[in-house]
């Protein structure tokens, strides 16, 4: 049942993996760069937050007028939407770190750019994680909104045009694929969390048994 859909999951799945893995980058890298520099945080925080509660899927028709129909006019959105999620809770978590930890670091001769990498990231760690969790169920709904309009590939276009025919079968087999890809993309999520936050799960672990 699911055949004709499967057919469009490439161009899909390009979609999506492209666009999060910008907004994962340029997320944690401008959420360090605001905690690094506080008068830079304060003046873009308006404008940040503004941002962040603006709703991506309105800025599809401003973003087909400046990028076209194609590749990078979904990218962007599903970048620009899922960005937020990870900057600021890559902020958040980093201003959550300990300033004993900061210090000590200095004290030692860390420099201000190795105690981001030793100290912060690492202590930030989980957060930025979650961050990054929401980002990709962000990313996952962009990816099928922004092909929605005016565009001739990819699930969201295939669940459409086939409501749009009357091929109710076609459209739900696309919203059967559509939930295998956040299943599948969740599954690898969880399993790549495991494995880089092992030394987060074991020292809570072994606080839960003092």
């Amino acid at each position: 049942m699911t055949g004709p859909a499967r057919a469009e999951l490439s161009t899909s799945l390009e979609h999506l993996v492209v666009g999060y893995v910008i907004a994962g980058v340029v997320g944690i890298g401008l959420g360090a760069l605001l905690w690094s520099w506080r008068y830079l945080r304060d003046a873009t925080s308006p404008y940040v937050y503004f941002l962040y509660v603006l709703p991506a899927p309105v800025l599809v028709p401003a973003a087909m007028t400046l990028f076209g129909i194609g590749f990078t006019m979904k990218v962007v959105l599903i970048a620009f939407a899922a960005l937020w999620p990870t900057l600021l809770n890559t902020l958040d978590g980093m201003r959550g770190v300990d300033q004993v930890k900061l210090d000590t670091s200095r004290v030692l001769g860390v420099s201000p750019l190795g105690s981001v990498f030793r100290v912060v990231l690492p202590a930030a760690a989980p957060q930025i994680v979650a961050g990054l969790r929401n980002s990709l169920q962000v990313a996952i709904i962009l990816m099928v909104v922004s092909e929605w309009e005016a565009s001739s590939d990819g699930i969201g276009y295939y669940i459409v045009n086939a409501q749009q025919s009357f091929d109710y079968v076609g459209m739900w087999s696309g919203i059967i694929v559509l939930a295998i890809i956040g299943i599948v993309a969740n599954l690898l999520f969880v399993a790549a969390e495991n494995r880089a936050l092992h030394w987060h799960y074991g020292a809570r672990a072994v606080e839960g048994t003092r």
